[in-house]
């Protein structure tokens, strides 16, 4: 059976200054909570059953999905630069960084305010429902959307923070023994996220990721899969050319479909909408009309740009369009780094050991140490073939302390490098994206 599918993992690791074992000793925690507390974990093995959530209001999902879009694609406009294939979650992503957001205070919360592109308090609220209807069952698609935080044991945290993340996001705190054994809490984490991702997504933290001065990795993980509307003949698939960087031509394995579809040209590019069985869900396949005009698409990105294209495809007329798409399988390598991209982007404080606030978080018991992002790692898996798609992907914040159809069909031939995108069309929402350079 050929499926789409994808995998996607974000982890955000906090850490605090270095300092002696004696300096960084938790304070007791507080039974009342007013000051913080160390939560307990879930039932080990206990599955929760998905909560049927409707959809927040129209509003509201759009103010979160603006967000996510224009963070997202912001910071892919960063990761760009790096040759070859490319694939991200824009949603995972600004999931981990909104739980981060709601510990941050002062100047590095104004700053990460303004870097996601959140307009009050209530968008991480938002976001957070938005991201549990999206998983509600029923749908003719598996998504999951997973957050958790691990909470060194020995460490104090915010109630309010706990209760925060816990209620909006549907994380709970794990203890964790940072301070004793870092690495196997690093490859019980990493055993997590690759149950979560149906083992797509596996080694997210690499080894030394996380250290005695840990306090918290936020994770949030995610997978998808859907079958296409129309499916593909697997009889109709055979080797074409596909003209990859520099000029070369491969032979990769090319998928057909005549199918009536809503596409438009615009920004030196056809947009096509490749409908899943779950009608709400679509692939955008952006193909620039030069063979070299990847990076010229690229530059084009933004968040407004992703609501033209979205909003015009839902008022085209459909066409009937004669597909030609190669198969593909984007596998996730070392993970993606983006504390660098994100200090460029505009937010150098939250990983500043000597100036981040994230008090509400948490307050070392020494005044002297403060919590700050330590690193943050993204990998993501897309698989793209007859059936339709699979894809996963994961992200870690790692702190320390420290209409009618025409007579002639459409061609649209993917040939060349291509730009894709998984989007919820109710909330405009990009759930994955990247570029497609070579099949092969």
């Amino acid at each position: 059976m050929k499926t789409l599918t994808v995998a996607l993992l974000s982890v955000l690791v906090v850490a605090a200054c270095d300092k002696p074992a004696a300096e960084i000793k938790a304070a007791p925690s507080s039974s009342a909570g007013t000051t913080g507390v160390v939560s307990s974990p879930d039932p080990a093995g206990k599955k929760e059953p998905m909560p049927n959530v409707p959809m927040p209001e129209k509003s509201d999902a759009a103010r979160a999905a603006a967000s996510s879009n224009t963070f997202g694609l912001a910071l892919y406009g960063n990761l760009a630069k790096k040759q070859g294939n490319l694939a991200m979650s824009p949603l995972s992503i600004t999931t981990a960084l909104a739980m981060t957001w709601v510990g941050a205070r002062g100047d590095t919360e104004k700053e990460m305010r303004t870097v996601l592109h959140f307009s009050g308090d209530g968008d991480a609220a938002a976001l957070g429902k938005l991201s549990m209807a999206l998983t509600s069952p029923g749908r003719p698609l598996t998504l999951t959307i997973a957050n958790r935080l691990f909470g060194e044991k020995s460490f104090t945290f915010q109630r309010p923070f706990l209760d925060t993340t816990k209620a909006t996001f549907g994380a709970p705190l794990e203890p964790a023994d940072f301070k004793g054994a870092a690495d196997a809490s690093r490859l019980h984490i990493n055993a997590w996220v690759e149950e979560k991702t149906e083992h797509r997504i596996k080694d997210l933290l690499p080894p030394r990721s996380l250290t005695e001065d840990t306090r918290m990795v936020l994770v949030n993980a995610i997978y998808f899969l859907a079958d296409w509307q129309t499916p593909f003949k697997k009889e109709a698939t055979y080797p074409e050319a596909f003209k990859v960087a520099g000029g070369a031509e491969k032979k990769v394995p090319t998928m057909h479909l005549g199918k009536a579809c809503a596409m438009l040209q615009a920004d030196s590019a056809k947009i096509l909408s490749l409908p899943y069985k779950d009608a709400d869900t679509a692939m955008l396949i952006a193909l620039p009309d030069a063979a070299d005009g990847i990076s010229a698409l690229e530059a084009k990105l933004t968040g407004a740009k992703m609501d033209d294209w979205q909003k015009a495809l839902a008022t085209a007329q459909l066409s009937q369009v004669d597909i030609a798409l190669p198969s593909f399988k984007i596998e996730p390598g070392p993970p993606v780094t983006l504390a660098e991209p994100l200090k460029a982007m505009g937010m150098p404080l939250s990983f500043d050991v000597e100036k981040a606030d994230f008090t509400g978080i948490g307050i070392p018991p020494n005044p002297r140490n403060r919590l700050y992002i330590a690193e943050i790692f993204h990998k993501a898996f897309v698989k793209v073939d007859e059936k339709g798609t699979e894809a996963a992907a994961a992200t870690a914040v790692v702190m320390a302390e420290g209409g009618g159809m025409p007579p002639k069909a459409v061609p649209f031939k993917a040939d060349h490098p291509f730009l894709f995108f998984v989007v919820n069309k109710s909330s405009g929402a990009v759930l994955f994206m990247g570029r497609v350079a070579d099949p092969s």
